[in-house]
């Protein structure tokens, strides 16, 4: 995926979004760090353009919530948390790069519910790799691309904010 394929991914993303929640009102978009911040943040823009009006927005960080706190070391690097309003009876959208297994998307619910009782919790993502990879029953609502893959196969989505370039790549495990 190339960066004019990502940004006609993001503006369907944002289209979608505000259809499926019949517009911005209510609607809280929840960024996880880190790469679902940049991409939430654009989607909001996108929101923006098509409603005339902002929807909330916050960043999650799951590092303490994750269940392989094995993989992130002895002194994991906590990033804060970032709801600027309450989630209470809000339409939340969490946001993150690549759907895989489904661990993460169940770290941000777990951390988000700590948080308050939104009306819906919703999950958009850029890459989808398929269910053939969840381990938890888990799928998102709203897809850029679906992007079947194999196990031994790695999916990296590029963002200008961390790699000084707009594009997705698929890569064989080294």
């Amino acid at each position: 995926m190339d960066s004019s394929q990502m940004k006609r991914a993001l503006r369907r993303l944002a289209t979608e979004i505000v259809e499926n929640n019949r517009g911005a009102k209510d609607l809280y978009l929840v960024g996880i760090r880190r790469r679902g911040v940049p991409i939430a943040e654009r989607l909001r823009d996108k929101i923006e353009s098509i409603e005339g009006e902002k929807p909330a927005y916050g960043i999650i960080d799951i590092t303490l919530y994750r269940d392989d706190l094995s993989t992130v070391g002895a002194n994991p690097i906590v990033n804060r948390t970032e709801l600027d309003e309450d989630i209470e009876g809000k339409n939340i959208v969490l946001v993150d790069d690549v759907l895989y297994t489904g661990r993460t998307i169940r770290a941000a619910m777990d951390q988000l519910m700590d948080f308050g009782r939104p009306r819906k919790v919703q999950l958009a993502v850029l890459i989808d790799r398929g269910r053939e990879h969840r381990e938890l029953p888990i799928q998102a609502d709203f897809i850029g691309k679906l992007v079947p893959t194999k196990q031994t196969e790695i999916v990296k989505v590029m963002l200008q904010e961390f790699d000084d370039e707009e594009a997705v790549g698929i890569f064989e495990r080294s």
